[in-house]
């Protein structure tokens, strides 16, 4: 029995871990940026949510490539052209051209989530999937935990232009790592059949990437979006994602802002507790897709190993409200870790998609699944950015605990009993 599945997940780890450096290397930059090209908040908003609009409104398209192009060639196409956007933005002097290299980003990083859910599909077993999501959900948080200071020195030898550079070429050299490492399940020479049956046996659809391998072609239908609009479950998962996507936008976008602006901490300071509530994160999606799946081994109900986790983490999300109420350093990122330990607890929503979506349009579900919480990516910087005007963040956070709360209620009263949706015209 091999265990090759386990090299792939540390592949896709990688690789998000990539994409969120390159996601978030704008917030870090921020304030250096608006000094130098003397940009308000609410333009530093509008290139927050350009890489969002764009990122969201690809995310159709994206989980329609991720259903039919073989993650081997798909992976490094999309890695080479965000990396040459996000080192562009490194060499330009305008507002139009950064919202313009930002928006580029977020087109090139459209399908990598739908394509990171197909690669666990096929490679793990439904009883392993929540940890494997668990994993390579975390990269998003231990990278941007340990990866924020290590930015935060690069800027501060080599400015913001340089961090943009940077980032941009650690994504081309990883581009050609995922070509020369990654197989599909059937095509990689040393996996053993032990441990292709033990995935196709434990519900991992291992021949999901021989779809339209033999002529490339995208049999797409409009029938096919349809299906994935029409259902209820699928409406629950969309809606809590986008509530989940707010407050993980906050931050990844004003949070270090908020911290030197607004609650007056030097930039360095601010390297090292920003990392604080990325691990408590970090911490919060392992422990969840862990427990949720050894719940799943222990006959727990779906309903409660898959649920439990969300619901509990949208409620302590909503004390990210508490920070209004302390001036007290220690405090503040207390409320914050807390709420960002939340949000880690409720990132292994992908597992839904996985769970409910039809067999034969995973990808096109997942596509709209990061579509609609992508708008949140959209919607909450320029929101934030609108109501901190002023310089108080008050209100901001008010917003966030709020949209919190809602993903809370559409995860009770919208999912319902966790079972595969079946295609209404078959």
């Amino acid at each position: 029995m091999t265990r090759k599945r386990y090299n792939i997940l540390a592949l896709v780890f990688v690789t998000v871990v990539i994409n969120y450096m390159d996601r978030s290397n704008i917030s870090v930059a921020a304030a250096a940026i608006g000094e130098e090209l003397e940009l308000t908040k609410v333009q530093l908003g509008l290139i927050f949510s350009a890489f969002g609009l764009t990122y969201s409104l690809l995310q159709i398209p994206g989980g329609v490539l991720a259903d039919h192009l073989r993650p081997r060639l798909l992976y490094p196409i999309i890695l080479v052209l965000w990396s040459l956007a996000t080192l562009l933005q490194g060499l330009v002097s305008s507002l139009a051209a950064l919202i313009g290299l930002r928006a580029a980003v977020g087109v090139f990083e459209a399908p990598s989530y739908p394509t990171n859910n197909r690669i666990v599909t096929s490679w793990f077993p439904d009883r392993e999937r929540a940890s494997a999501i668990a994993v390579y959900t975390s990269g998003q948080f231990i990278g941007l935990a340990f990866l924020t200071p290590v930015l935060v020195a690069i800027q501060a030898y080599f400015g913001w232009r340089g961090l943009f550079i940077f980032s941009g070429v650690v994504g081309l050299v990883w581009a050609v790592v995922w070509w020369f490492l990654y197989r599909d399940p059937r095509e990689h020479e040393s996996v053993s059949q032990d441990e292709l049956d033990l995935i196709a046996e434990g519900g991992g659809l291992i021949g999901a990437e021989k779809q339209d391998a033999a002529d490339g072609r995208v049999n797409f239908t409009l029938r096919d979006l349809r299906e994935a609009f029409i259902h209820r479950k699928l409406w629950g998962i969309y809606l809590g994602q986008f509530c989940l996507v707010t407050l993980f936008t906050f931050f990844l976008t004003w949070f270090p802002t908020y911290l030197v602006e607004f609650r007056g901490l030097d930039f360095i300071k601010f390297g090292f507790l920003a990392s604080i509530p990325f691990l408590a994160a970090f911490v919060g999606v392992l422990l969840s897709g862990f427990v949720s799946d050894f719940l799943v081994r222990r006959g727990v109900s779906n309903e409660a190993s898959r649920k439990g986790p969300i619901i509990l983490g949208m409620l302590l999300s909503i004390l990210i409200i508490g920070a209004n109420y302390t001036d007290h350093t220690a405090l503040i990122i207390f409320f914050l870790a807390i709420a960002f330990f939340g949000n880690g607890l409720a990132s292994i929503t992908w597992v839904f998609v996985s769970l409910l979506a039809p067999k034969r349009l995973i990808g096109l579900v997942g596509g709209v699944f990061n579509f609609i919480g992508g708008l949140g990516a959209v919607v909450s910087p320029t929101v934030i950015g609108y109501l901190a005007r002023g310089g108080d963040f008050t209100p901001a956070l008010l917003f966030v605990g709020f949209m919190a709360f809602l993903g809370l209620c559409s995860y009770l009263f919208l999912v319902g009993k966790i079972e595969r949706v079946e295609e209404s015209w078959r």
